[in-house]
């Protein structure tokens, strides 16, 4: 499923703001902090909750194992190439207004998503949401910023955050409850109510603003992105089911390295570009970037294919699956706090080794069940410490990005590493589908083995022998993701500061 926490480095578009031009009352502050919280709340709990039942969206609209994973990199893709150039949308045009138009995208996506009648339906809508939230996510964020002074950002970005994590904490629980007792496409309903509620309170309490020194939109850099990435996903995507061999499949991956070649080309030529190729000459703001890729490679493949595992192989139904998420967004809720003050006390280094190296721990041990483990003798211990290394990680994570740029960079800087964790979830639901795929032929060792898979993702009776080669499978994508995740530690090891940080 799609990680519902707020990503590594959102909170330095927050310090990176201008200073308000028109100061607010208390009253009002809080009445414009609510406003971001609620429109980013239709992000966090439609990503959490709808991790857990896609089982039963693909039981129900009768998908493949590929189109399944298109329902997640369909948002993935479109809100990870976009978000840069949504924040530079809201500075040039109003950050209130984009920020709107982010929300009622999203609304509006969220009904045909309801009501799609099948898979291709619903990946449409999903790629339209995560315009969306390309738009409200470094929106919502800007709002803030623009809102409060300096010295009350990091509340304000506290409390938001804070939020986030509680609404992904209900999220699992609610799409596992409604795709047992109700219907999985309540959770996309669930975000109209919301999207109004946001509009009301946005229009009646927050003001208009906007950066007078912005200027133009990169769409050459937004169109490549999309396209290259595009096609290299459903290269990726589809490589089961046709082979490597296949001229579509080898027609998809050069034309679509091809596009990214040419993506940072143009990045490199344009006078405003969504992604500055210049901040990676800093070694600690590259390594940081190499460090989010492999750390959200991991997390986001993990969190895709677990629901899965849990559900498929331990028998468990949609909703104790989603409780068994709950240890992660506990901890990160109730720690990340004390996990940044130590970050202050002993520097990056410390939390940027070994947060990653905890985080590789927990997701090893996610790979130990055997089937039809209970959750003490099951997920229980493997998410605790997964939690508890990503949340010594993701905060630092942040102040590291934006410390190893000059000050007038650290907004942007903040934003590319946020959209390389969310390229980062779209490259594992791919990559990783097929080390699933490969794995479960070589054990199933079956004549009809993608058809076997098949009915494995989609809810159909299964054999034993079909139950355990699934789960000898995820064991080699929960086990890929560990060793992500414990290479991520060993380059922050490398390249994170160390108690003194100095600006590039």
């Amino acid at each position: 499923m799609t990680t519902a926490q707020p990503g590594p480095c959102e909170g330095g578009q927050v310090h990176a703001a201008a200073e308000p031009a028109h100061p607010l009352s208390a009253s009002r502050k809080r009445w414009v902090l609510a406003a971001t919280v609620l429109g980013s709340s239709l992000t966090f709990i439609d990503g959490s909750a709808l991790g857990v039942a896609l089982p039963a969206v693909q039981r129900d609209l009768a998908a493949g194992t590929a189109a399944v994973q298109w329902v997640s990199n369909a948002y993935l893709l479109t809100l990870g190439a976009l978000v840069l150039i949504g924040g530079a949308a809201g500075d040039r045009f109003g950050r209130r207004r984009v920020f709107l138009i982010g929300v009622a995208i999203f609304a509006l996506a969220s009904i045909g998503c309801a009501l799609a009648p099948t898979v291709q339906a619903l990946v449409a809508g999903r790629a339209i949401q995560g315009i969306g939230a390309a738009l409200l996510t470094p929106g919502a964020l800007a709002v803030i910023g623009a809102t409060f002074p300096p010295e009350e950002r990091g509340k304000a970005f506290g409390t938001w955050a804070g939020f986030g994590a509680l609404t992904g904490m209900v999220g699992p629980l609610i799409g596992g409850w409604l795709a047992d007792a109700a219907d999985w496409r309540a959770i996309f309903w669930i975000n109209v109510p919301l999207a109004i509620l946001t509009a009301v309170v946005t229009l009646a309490a927050t003001p208009e603003s906007r950066d007078p020194d912005a200027r133009g939109l990169d769409g050459l850099g937004a169109v490549l992105a999309v396209t290259g990435l595009g096609a290299l996903t459903w290269a990726l995507t589809a490589a089961p089911d046709l082979g490597f061999a296949s001229p579509i499949i080898l027609a998809g991956l050069v034309v679509g390295a091809a596009l990214l070649a040419a993506f940072f080309w143009a990045e490199a030529r344009q006078s405003h570009p969504m992604m500055p190729l210049g901040l990676f000459s800093s070694s600690v703001f590259s390594g940081i970037n190499l460090l989010t890729l492999l750390l959200y490679f991991a997390l986001g493949g993990a969190m895709f294919f677990l629901p899965f595992d849990l559900i498929r192989v331990h028998g468990w139904s949609a909703t104790e699956a989603g409780a068994a998420m709950l240890p992660f967004a506990a901890v990160m809720g109730l720690f990340s706090g004390l996990a940044g003050r130590v970050a202050d006390r002993f520097g990056a280094r410390l939390s940027l080794s070994v947060g990653p190296a905890l985080a590789g721990i927990g997701l090893a041990l996610l790979a130990v069940p055997a089937p039809g483990a209970g959750y003490v003798d099951g997920p229980l211990a493997g998410m605790t410490v997964l939690a508890i290394g990503m949340t010594l990680a993701v905060g630092p994570l942040t102040a590291t990005v934006m410390g190893a740029v000059k000050a007038g960079h650290t907004g942007v800087a903040s934003g590319v590493n946020n959209a390389v964790a969310r390229v980062a979830s779209l490259l594992a639901v791919a990559l990783l589908g097929l080390v699933l795929s490969t794995v479960f032929a070589g054990v199933a060792n079956l004549p009809d083995a993608r058809a076997q898979l098949a009915q494995v993702m989609s809810g159909a009776e299964i054999t034993p022998v079909v139950r355990d080669a699934f789960h000898a499978a995820f064991r080699a994508v929960i086990l890929t993701c560990a060793g992500c995740a414990g290479l991520a530690g060993l380059i922050g090891l490398l390249t994170a500061p160390g108690p003194v940080q100095k600006a590039a």
